[in-house]
């Protein structure tokens, strides 16, 4: 495994491993290209960062190309190249213009882009130049943090997509993953302020809506009741609907998800206009929750429909 790197540039505690800033990121010259870039693009993606020290673009460019290297943990290296100091080398190389970043791919370009991009297109980049390169430490770190969620270690989870939002601020998995583990603790004012804390550009991100969705079902049922209670009372009266989705929530927040939709899908077939398409609501509610592409949520939506337009 390789190392991830926070804002300061240290590597995370608990994640580390043999691979250090030195080895990743290094200036070159005209002597070392072949090696540094050419040589080295045969074992693993280089993009190469020709820049300049008058150049003002290149003061914002370079430290964000720098960190997405660093976050890709060894999936990719980065080279920088002083025109200045390397005027032969830039004009071999048909360099007109500064930030002007190449991609080396198997000791050939394959890549590249002139002038300050979003950081963003920074992550599309190296993405595509490290397709099928494997998961990077980051995705490492998410998978083992779900797990521990999943497993109802959500103190341990908590700490790695910490860990991981110190290292990338605007990761949606992190938030996400942070929000669901206050939840897990029933720390609902925690994952309110965790909500907030949110930049706006990352609210719409389907992990977000989804964290958000599943914190506002938390609220809304923390007063529901048991499951058992509430079965028994519907037993007396198979129409209250309200039993039923009260019911619905409490089966969901007990991980019960089909159970639940199922609860749903029958005060809609019942009685689809109840407190104003209230079932049909909730059903939507769950599937951000779940997620739209998840397999349950996709055959539950048939049946939905199916109930909809008989």
């Amino acid at each position: 495994m390789s190392v991830i790197i926070d804002e300061a540039g240290q590597p995370l505690e608990g994640l580390q491993a043999g691979t250090s800033p030195e080895d990743l990121i290094k200036e070159t010259d005209a002597a070392g290209f072949a090696q540094d870039v050419v040589e080295a693009s045969m074992s693993v993606p280089v993009i190469v960062d020709f820049w300049a020290t008058w150049c003002e673009p290149c003061k914002t460019l370079g430290p964000m190309l720098e960190k997405q290297v660093l976050l890709a943990g060894g999936q990719v290296k980065m080279v920088k190249v002083d025109i200045d100091k390397e005027k032969a080398l830039a004009a071999q190389l048909q360099i007109k213009s500064v930030p002007t970043v190449y991609a080396f791919k198997d000791g050939q370009p394959v890549d590249a882009f002139t002038g300050a991009v979003p950081e963003s297109q920074i992550k599309q980049f190296i993405a595509k130049l490290t397709k099928g390169a494997g998961k990077s430490p980051i995705e490492q770190a998410l998978d083992q943090a779900e797990e521990f969620l999943t497993n109802g270690d959500a103190e341990s989870a908590s700490g790695i997509f910490t860990q991981v939002l110190n290292a990338d601020q605007e990761n949606v998995h992190a938030f996400a993953g942070l929000i669901k583990c206050c939840i897990a603790a029933d720390d609902k004012d925690s994952a309110r302020k965790m909500v907030d804390q949110i930049p706006d550009k990352l609210r719409t991100k389907p992990e977000i809506t989804s964290a958000v969705a599943a914190l506002e079902m938390a609220e809304q049922s923390a007063d529901i009741g048991e499951i058992e209670p509430l079965q028994a009372k519907l037993a007396e009266d198979e129409n209250d609907h309200q039993t039923r989705f009260d019911l619905a929530l409490a089966l969901f927040n007990g991980g019960k998800q089909e159970e639940a939709l199922e609860a749903l899908l029958e005060i809609v077939r019942r009685d689809n206009e109840w407190n104003d398409q209230g079932a049909r609501k909730q059903l939507l509610k769950f599937f951000e929750i779940i997620g739209l592409g998840d397999p349950l949520t996709n055959a539950v939506r048939r049946k939905l429909s199916t109930l909809m337009f008989s």
